[in-house]
C-alpha cells in the first residue's frame, strides 16, 4: 500500500474519506453483462471477505462506491463494517431477470445521511454545448449530504464517469450499417478512433456538466463539497480539464471583496495536490496508480475537495493530512487473498479538522 504522510495533530479531529470501485459487485445467481458471468457462492463470500478486510482495516468514516449491481448487499456488508448510514437511488439495467448491466454507485457513511439525490443533466446548458436533446450521465452521479464532526452538513458526490470503452464498434456497428463497402484494416482504426472520441465527448461532457449541478448547489446552499469516484481518466488530461480549472475570462466583482476568494469559493482541487502541499506531506514521489491496463499505469480514481479543505485558503476548515492508494492486490497480488477482489487500487484520505 501507498501511504503518504504524517498523522495530522493530536488536537485535530480526522475523518477519513474514501473511494472504492468494486469490480462488478453482484450477488449470484445475478450475472454482469453475460449469462456466463455468475459467481460462485464460494467466489462471492470470497469478495465479501476482501470488502469486509478493506473496510475493518481502514475504517473509512465515509465511502463512495462504483460498479454496485447489488446495493442490498452492499448495504448489510458496510453496516456490519460499521457504517451505518447507505443510500443508493439509481438501478442497473436487469435482461431475462438475472443479467444485468449499467451498474451504479453507492455511498456509505459512519455519520447521518441527511438527504440524497440523483444528479441530472442540465438539459438547456447539453444543448448549448451542442449534445443531442436528452443527453444524460451515462451513470447518474449521487449526492448525499452527511453531516460530519465539526464541518455540518457536507455535499458528498459519487461519479463513475464513462469509460474509454469506444462509443460503437468499427467492425460490426459500423460495417454492418455500410455492407456495400470493404474495410481496409487502416479505415477501421480510423473508425475506432472516432468511437473512443466519441466516449471522450461524453465523459467530458459529464465533467463539466457534473461541476455546473454542483456550484449551483454550492450557491444555494454553501456547504462544502467532495466529490470522489472512478473518473476512467487522468484528471490532468483536457479532457476531465473542465472539473478543476480556473482559467477565465470573466471579471469578478470587486464590491463582492476579495477575488481570488471569489474564484477559489466554487473550485474543486484534487486531494492529492492538497496534500502534497501540506505541513504533512514528507515527498515527492511519483504518484501511485490507481487502474493497470497490462503492465501501464494509470491514476483513474479520485477524490475532489472544495476550498474549505484547502489549508491555504482563509476559510480552511480542515486539511488532506493522508493520501493512500491501497494497491498490493494489483502490484502483488496473492491468488488466496485476492482472486476475488478489483481491478481498481481503493483510494483513502485522510481530513484533520481544526478546532
Amino acid at each position: 500500500m501507498h501511504n503518504h504522510s504524517v498523522q495530522g495533530s493530536e488536537a485535530s479531529e480526522l475523518i477519513k474519506i474514501a473511494t472504492f470501485n468494486l469490480f462488478n459487485f453482484i450477488e449470484p445467481p445475478g450475472a454482469y453483462y453475460d449469462f456466463e458471468n455468475i459467481y460462485s457462492q464460494e467466489q462471492w463470500q470470497k469478495k465479501l471477505q476482501w470488502i469486509a478486510k478493506y473496510l475493518n482495516e481502514h475504517q473509512p468514516d465515509v465511502i463512495g462506491f462504483q460498479e454496485v449491481f447489488s446495493p442490498k448487499a452492499l448495504a448489510e456488508l458496510t453496516k456490519s463494517c460499521g457504517l451505518e448510514y447507505f443510500a443508493v437511488l439509481d438501478r442497473p439495467d436487469v435482461v431475462d431477470d438475472f443479467i444485468y448491466s449499467k451498474p451504479v454507485v453507492a455511498i456509505a457513511s459512519r455519520y447521518p445521511i441527511t438527504e440524497m439525490y440523483s444528479v441530472e443533466a442540465d438539459e438547456r446548458l447539453a444543448g448549448m454545448m451542442g449534445m443531442q436533446a436528452g443527453f444524460s450521465f451515462s451513470r447518474k452521479p449521487l449526492r448525499a449530504t452527511i453531516v460530519l464532526p465539526k464541518l455540518g452538513p457536507c455535499d458528498c458526490y459519487v461519479v463513475h464517469f464513462k469509460s474509454k470503452r469506444p462509443l460503437f464498434d468499427a467492425q460490426t456497428e459500423y460495417c454492418s450499417s455500410q455492407p456495400e463497402i470493404e474495410m481496409k484494416t487502416g479505415q477501421l482504426l480510423a473508425v475506432e478512433a472516432l468511437a473512443q472520441w466519441g466516449s471522450s465527448i461524453q465523459r467530458g461532457s459529464e465533467a463539466a456538466l457534473l461541476r455546473w449541478a454542483m456550484v449551483e448547489r454550492r450557491a444555494q446552499t454553501q456547504f462544502p463539497m467532495l466529490l470522489m469516484g472512478d473518473f476512467n481518466d487522468s484528471l490532468r488530461d483536457g479532457v476531465l480539464a473542465s472539473l478543476t480549472s480556473v482559467d477565465t475570462r470573466i471579471k469578478p466583482d470587486p464590491t463582492l471583496g476579495d477575488i481570488k476568494q471569489q474564484l477559489q469559493e466554487y473550485q474543486l482541487q484534487d486531494a492529492y495536490d492538497l496534500y502534497q502541499n501540506s505541513q504533512y506531506s514528507l515527498s515527492s514521489q511519483v504518484r501511485p496508480a490507481t487502474y493497470y491496463y497490462f503492465a501501464e499505469g494509470s491514476v483513474l480514481d479520485y477524490i475532489l475537495l472544495s476550498s474549505e479543505f484547502d489549508a491555504k485558503n482563509s476559510r480552511s476548515l480542515a486539511e488532506v493530512g493522508r493520501y493512500e492508494t491501497y494497491d498490493r492486490h494489483l502490484i502483488n497480488p496473492s491468488f488466496d487473498l485476492d482472486s476475488q477482489s478489483t481491478d481498481h487500487a481503493p483510494v483513502m484520505i485522510t481530513l484533520s479538522i481544526r478546532r
